[in-house]
This record gives C-alpha cells, structure tokens and sequence, in this order.
C-alpha cells in the first residue's frame, strides 16, 4: 500500500514560514540582549548619583504633574519657561521622572520576565485566576509591550523639544544639555 506525496507547503507559504522563524529567533536574540542592557540599567543606577534621578518625591506629585502636562499642553506652544527646569540635581521634571520610573521599573521587568516565561512555557502555572497561566502571561507580556511602544513614541517626539528640534539628540550623543 503505497501512499502520494501530497504537495501541501506553496512556496509563499514556506518563505512565511521562514520569515516568521527568523523574526522569533531575533526577538529571543534581541530580547536577551535587552535584558542583559537593562540589567546594565538597572544596576548602575543602584551605585551611581544618576539612580537619584529616579526617586519620586510623592508629597505635592499630583500638582507638579499637573503644573508640567499644563506647560507641555498649552505653555511650551505659548513660548513660556519651563516650569522645572532641568539642573545636574534634577535632569528631569516630574512628569517625566513619573513615566521613566513607570516604565523602566514596571513595564520593562514585566516584559521580560513574561517573555521568559513564554520562552519556558512549562515554568508558567497552568491556572491562574481560572484561566490558562499561558494566555495570562501572553495578556500581560502584550500589554506591557504596547505601553513602552506608546512611551516610546511619545518619548521621540519629546526629545524634538528642545533648543531645535535635534539639540536632545546631540545632547544624548554627547552629553552635554542645551538650556532653551
């Protein structure tokens, strides 16, 4: 009893195959890489001055993030001062010292411990609040990942603020801050 070779992978299914493969493998790579830069991060700010930069002051927050959204959504456009401006104390103002700590020590540690929880997919609980730890992990690792991509998008268009719109980006590559 023979049996057919059934022809069941087309070419452009095989080359999508393909592709995703190598787009898995360099989200592992990369993701590994993140992690061990992150760890870079993390760690300096531990035993450096530069760690201070990421300790909210909570007494009076709410009204110094609002006093700073105020000037990002109507006072930068109106051509008035910075409300906080930046210092070597203070490189940044409240509401970007918020949203750094949000992300750097929320969001980013969340991604990676679910996308190494979804590399080892049999380290996960299988019920977690009644439903699969898979897809609860996956849910988590998603969200996380659509919030630092909104951050970084905002994040860019932010550092186009500034004395010209590449002064933040010249100061990053060199270090040196330009007042406005």
């Amino acid at each position: 009893m023979s049996q057919e070779r059934l022809y069941l992978y087309p070419i452009w299914l095989r080359f999508w195959h393909l592709v995703n493969a190598i787009l898995c493998f360099i989200l592992i790579v990369t993701g590994i890489i993140l992690t061990i830069n992150y760890l870079i991060f993390f760690i300096g700010n531990l035993f450096t001055f530069n760690g201070k930069q990421y300790q909210i002051e909570y007494r009076g927050l709410s009204s110094r993030l609002m006093k700073q959204a105020r000037y990002y959504a109507f006072g930068i456009f109106t051509g008035e001062n910075p409300p906080f401006p930046i210092s070597k104390e203070n490189k940044f103002n409240p509401l970007q010292r918020f949203s750094y700590v949000f992300i750097m020590y929320l969001f980013i540690p969340v991604v990676f411990i679910t996308g190494f929880a979804l590399l080892y997919p049999n380290t996960i609980p299988t019920i977690v609040l009644g439903t699969s730890g898979l897809h609860l992990t996956d849910l988590f690792h998603i969200i996380s990942g659509f919030v630092i991509s909104i951050f970084m998008v905002v994040h860019i268009y932010f550092c186009t603020i500034g004395k010209n719109p590449g002064a933040n980006f010249k100061s990053i590559m060199n270090g040196y801050h330009e007042p406005l």
